[in-house]
């Protein structure tokens, strides 16, 4: 009896381990690993980290993502414009060296148009006058600067981005320091080489943040929100407003809380980011704010952490890049790279 109940019990545990096998093996491999946090790093959101300093510590120049990585052309160090090219690479955190801009500038838009970068406008003088309106392109293939169509209004201290692969150039200063900030609007067209006048901005303004929303099927339409309106000393409203561009309108919205203009920005996904500037030509903000341009709304967000004005800006797979800038009007110029993530 003892053994038949034994043989009975030996034939349930080899029946319960085939169904444990069983069960076992119809769980998906990825559920018998490690948990998804510790198999993939956890993205923190709304929050700043740092990327390797910058090899020359820079203000006001010009950045754009050029196939994986960000080139920071141009610039002011302090005591001088330059034509440096700085090129970070956000995958290996990396700097290197590239083929410096034909002349120094400062205060230039930069902008990526089929693997082609353009550096548009700018000053050679740390005073910001006389302003240019020169356009260089650098081929990445032959690693070579041209030179191409000028724009039609020399300026610095404007804002560009690219839509539909035609540059907007967006308001600007002309150099006068008892001048407003310019209206002005145009755009180029690498494929033709060629610039268009566009509606001018409500308000004028120099140094404006902007992003560009929609696709090309839906149609694209810029915000351009801050700036200064008036030069020197400067008058921040936080004037915003909207491009329409198959209608060529400009339409008004809802001001940003915190007036500002130098700053950095960029757009990832539906919101533009702002972080930093100034709004007193004094001391460096480090508000950071999100724009939606389909609620019309603002939203604060993270402070940068090193508050800083006129840093070069980029976006790149889903983050803000700030790139220097100053600590405070006239202040100390920083190296450091600083790295949202929304």
């Amino acid at each position: 009896m003892a053994q038949g109940i034994l043989s009975s019990s030996r034939s349930i545990f080899t029946l319960a381990v085939l169904a444990i096998v069983l069960v076992v093996a119809t769980i998906p491999l990825a559920a018998q690993t490690e948990p998804l946090g510790k198999q993939v790093p956890a993205v923190n959101h709304n929050a700043w980290t740092s990327g390797a300093a910058m090899p020359t510590a820079l203000l006001s120049s010009a950045a754009a993502v050029l196939k994986g990585q960000i080139y920071v052309v141009g610039g002011d160090n302090g005591s001088a414009t330059v034509a440096d090219t700085q090129i970070f690479n956000p995958a290996t955190n990396v700097w290197s060296t590239g083929v410096p801009l034909p002349a120094p500038i400062g205060g230039a838009v930069a902008a990526v148009v089929n693997k082609v970068l353009y550096v548009i406008g700018g000053s050679g003088s740390r005073s910001g006058s006389p302003v240019t309106n020169t356009v260089y392109a650098y081929n990445p293939k032959t690693s070579t600067w041209s030179t191409k169509a000028a724009m039609p209004t020399a300026r610095d201290n404007m804002t560009a981005v690219v839509a539909n692969n035609i540059i907007y150039v967006i308001g600007g200063w002309n150099g006068a320091f008892s001048g407003n900030g310019l209206a002005t609007v145009e755009s180029y067209n690498p494929a033709t080489d060629t610039w268009t006048e566009e509606a001018p901005l409500l308000v004028g303004k120099w140094f404006p943040s902007a992003g560009v929303f929609g696709t090309k099927l839906t149609g694209y339409t810029i915000a351009a929100p801050d700036g200064a309106a008036q030069c020197c000393p400067s008058d921040f409203a936080g004037d915003n407003e909207s491009y329409n561009v198959s209608t060529n309108t400009w339409t008004s919205l809802d001001a940003d809380p915190t007036a500002r203009a130098f700053a950095c920005f960029g757009t990832i996904g539906s919101k533009l980011h702002i972080a930093g500037g100034t709004n007193t030509q004094g001391p460096a903000l480090s508000v950071t704010e999100s724009y939606q341009l389909s609620k019309n709304a603002w939203k604060t967000l993270a402070p940068i952490p090193q508050a800083t004005i006129a840093p070069a800006s980029a976006v790149y797979e889903g983050r803000l890049y700030c790139f220097g800038g100053w600590t405070a009007w006239n202040g100390s110029v920083l190296d450091n790279v600083q790295i949202y993530q929304p």
